[in-house]
This record gives structure tokens, sequence and C-alpha cells, in this order.
């Protein structure tokens, strides 16, 4: 009987079921990028549940309810983010001209930098020079720069209207603190009997995998401000540290995040340092790299490891995910494989257990027989 559940157990997933498994994850992406209002206050509810839950923990511990310990870290949350925005709002306030001023300082940085490569380029391209490429890309960009607000509108308006979804946050956060084992208990008691301890290894499972996607995303984090920072010292960039956390927070969206992180480090070093050029083309490499690091090496070190993905299956599905839901898929695909992943093995191992088949045909003929006892002559 043990040999049998080991064999059982130890069962690896076959062709078919990665199949299954990674045609539901794109069906799943398909379908949540329509509901893309609900899912990032979800995914931030996530996170911040994994925050909560140690604080709930031990306020249980020492003898409190679950509800009030979920209402009570919940509420001290919340008392911190206001406090937060009300510190921040005078010095927000009082450098809003300021740092619109470093903006426009900051792109006509970029613009001086693409007009001074372009001219070496035609330097030494005589095609280039006969077109005169740097005249008409200058003209080209001193325009949208004068529209600078007709690009801006449409950012706020967007930033608008997701404000009041991210306001379900906490809310979320709050009942998944507060009813996460009453949930447990409920999916516990629609399970046959026969199926109950595949049913709670599935709910660990699930929990640990967002658990270790979040912890991840961290490790990732660390590493890429550590190779971010260290490069951006040596090549001789303000501020190395600050700006290689502020890009490798950005990294959190895959490849969108980077080209944005990027970019920013480019425009501090074309403006930053006007009389040497080559650090943005150092920093351009620079992020190329890290880049290629945090695809091939990082991402799959840390959220492929702490997901039990094999590297190469990372790396295409942050393609696929991407290919299918852009910016959202890029996020959401690593997580959500690692969910569907966990529920596919687990269903896998029910469906093909002849011990627990057996089990449950058993336990339904036997409430058949006593339902039918009281019936026969």
């Amino acid at each position: 009987m043990n040999g049998a559940r080991n064999n059982s157990s130890g069962q690896s997933i076959g062709p078919v079921m990665w199949a299954a498994i990674i045609g539901t994850t794109c069906v799943l992406l398909f379908l949540l990028q329509k509901i893309l209002w609900l899912v990032v206050p979800f995914l931030l509810a996530l996170v911040l549940y994994y925050l909560l839950m140690p604080l709930v923990q031990r306020l249980m511990f020492r003898g409190m309810s679950r509800p009030l310990a979920a209402a009570l870290a919940t509420t001290l949350f919340l008392l911190c983010a206001v406090l937060s925005v009300v510190l921040l709002l005078p010095l927000i306030s009082a450098n809003v001209i300021d740092w619109q001023n470093s903006l426009v300082r900051y792109l006509q940085g970029g613009m001086h930098l693409i007009e001074h490569t372009l001219h070496r380029l035609e330097e030494n391209i005589s095609l280039l020079a006969r077109a005169q490429l740097a005249e008409k890309v200058g003209l080209a960009l001193n325009d949208a720069t004068g529209h600078a607000e007709r690009y801006l509108e449409p950012v706020l308006l967007g930033i608008g209207a997701w404000a009041p979804a991210l306001l379900l946050t906490p809310f979320l956060a709050y009942f998944f603190l507060r009813d996460g084992g009453r949930f447990q208990r409920m999916l516990g008691r629609a399970v046959p009997n026969a199926f109950f301890e595949r049913t709670l290894y599935l709910l660990h499972e699930v929990d640990r995998t967002a658990r270790a996607y979040f912890q991840g995303l961290v490790k990732l984090t660390v590493l890429d401000t550590i190779t971010l920072a260290l490069g951006l010292w040596l090549i001789g960039i303000p501020g190395p540290f600050a700006l290689g956390l502020l890009c490798a927070v950005l990294a959190w969206v895959p490849f969108v995040g980077s080209i944005v992180g990027g970019l920013l480090v480019v425009l501090v070093a074309a403006t930053d340092l006007p009389a040497a050029p080559d650090t943005a083309y150092w920093a351009v490499g620079l992020f190329l790299l890290a880049r290629l690091l945090d695809d091939f090496v990082y991402m799959p070190l840390t959220i492929g490891m702490s997901l039990d993905l094999h590297p190469l299956l990372s790396v295409l599905m942050i393609f696929i995910g991407g290919a299918i839901a852009g910016v959202p898929g890029l996020m959401l695909v690593l997580p959500l494989l690692g969910v569907v992943m966990v529920i596919g093995e687990t269903a896998g191992r029910v469906f093909t257990d002849a011990r627990l088949i057996a089990r449950h045909r058993y336990a339904v003929a036997l409430r058949r027989q006593q339902a039918s006892a009281d019936l026969q002559l």
C-alpha cells in the first residue's frame, strides 16, 4: 500500500500534462487582460497579504482572534499609508515646479545626445549625411517636445482611471487575512473524503508558490540593484545606488520596465555629464548586459528556481506572456504558470492514482448502500 502511494506521489509531469498547463496558462492570460482593472489590485493585495501575514500570526499567538488581528494589521498599514501621503504632500507641492524643470532639462539633454550621435554617424557614413538625418530627427524631436502636453494628458487620465481600482487593494487584503482559513475549510468540505489529503496539499502548494514568487522577486531586485549600482559607479554616473534601485524596481515589469530604467539612466548621463557623451554609450551597454543577465541568469535563478521552473521554460513563457497580453502578461505569466502547474500536477496525480480512485468509488458505493438500506424488502 505504502509503496503504491509513494510511487504515485513521485510521478513527474508528462508531455500531455505540460501541454495542458501551458495552454491553460495562455488562455488565462488572454482572459485576465480583459479584467485587468481587478487583476492588478488583486496582485497588490496578495503582496500586502504576505507582508502583513507575519504580523497577524504574531497577534494571534498573543491570544487575539484572527478577524481582530487582520483588522488591526490592515488599519496599521492604512495609517502608515495615510501618514506617508500627508508627510510627502508638502514636499511634492513645494518641488513640483523644480521637478518639471528637471524633466525638461533631462529631455533636452537626451535630445542633445541623439543629435550628437547622429552627427558622428554622418561624419562616418556619407549616405546618412546626404539624407540630412540629424537635421530631420532634430526637427521631429523638437516638435514632439513642444507638444508634450498632448502625450501627457492621456497618461494622467489613465492614472486617474486606475486610482479607484487601486483602492480595492487594502479591502481585498483584509479579507484575505481574515477569511483565508475559512476558505480552506469550505473547500475541504466540498471535496470527497478520498481526495481530502490531496486538497490540503494543493492549497499548501498554491500558497507556497505565490509566496515563493514574491520572495524570488525580492531576490531578483537585490541582484539587479547590486549589478546596476556597481556598473553605474564604475562608469562614473552620479547617484549609482539610487538609480540602480529605481531601475531594479522598474524591472518588475519585464522588458518595458528595463527599457524605461535604461532610458532614465541615459538621460541622467547625457544631462549631468555633457562633456563626456561616451558615458551615455557605456550606460546603454551596461543596460544591455544587465538585460541579458536578468533574462537568462538572474530571473531563472531566483523566480524560476523559487517556482521550480526550468530556466528555458521561464524565458520562453515570458516571451509568450508578452505576446499574448502585452505588459500585463509579462508580469503575470510566471506566477500564473506556477499556480497552474501546481494545480495540474496535483490533478494529474489524483486522476492517475488508482488507490484514490478506488477509495472514492468505494465510498460512493457505501453511501448508496446506506441510503437504500431501509428501502430493501
